[in-house]
């Protein structure tokens, strides 16, 4: 498995880089992804949230890890049209125990490509339509808590500034590195990409 990591760590508003070839490495920090997912009872995990500076995420809308036949990894995706807005009550497992209301579009028609190479694209809406705007947002730095209205802005403050608070203590003991060192080994990992 690959740790999740929680807000504020650098990789969770890193730009991450295209997937420019699939090697095995890419397929088995796949793999990890999924069971690091159902690990913490999740339904998609995007690679920036295990510290990973790839454009690529994995979403079982189930969140059953018996049903590998709705496991899906998409690498490089894009949003090629966006339609109605739908509001729900989303979470993250970079914000364990947060969960906001916040608004998206209510259907998507995407691209993207998968592990073996093929181009696909393909309409959606309703949890598998939400999860990938959530997911997609992270490989670009955009994060849940972005997206909220006012009221839900102020209403988690006190659960955003402990994450923060956890992540200064973490590091100060020396359990986790500063946040140089981890943007230096972000650029790293993103020129394997």
């Amino acid at each position: 498995m690959l740790p999740i990591v929680l807000h504020p760590h650098p990789a969770l508003r890193f730009k991450a880089r295209p997937v420019t070839r699939v090697t095995d490495t890419l397929r088995q920090q796949a793999m990890q992804m999924f069971e690091s997912m159902y690990e913490a009872n999740g339904v998609g995990l995007a690679a920036p949230q295990v510290a990973l500076p790839y454009q690529m995420f994995i979403l079982n809308t189930s969140g059953d890890p018996e049903q590998k036949d709705l496991e899906k990894v998409f690498l490089n995706p894009e949003v090629l049209e966006k339609t109605g807005t739908a509001e729900g009550t989303e979470g993250c497992l970079s914000f364990p125990e947060l969960f906001q209301k916040v608004r998206r579009a209510k259907i998507v028609r995407v691209k993207y490509q998968t592990l073996d190479g093929t181009e696909v694209e393909e309409t959606l809406s309703g949890l598998p339509g939400k999860a990938f705007q959530h997911e997609y947002d992270h490989l670009h730095g955009v994060l849940f808590i972005d997206k909220l209205g006012p009221i839900g802005k102020i209403a988690a403050r006190g659960a955003i500034a402990a994450f923060e608070r956890m992540h200064q203590q973490a590091q100060k003991k020396g359990e986790i590195p500063s946040d140089a060192e981890l943007l230096a080994r972000l650029e790293e990992l993103a020129k394997l990409a």
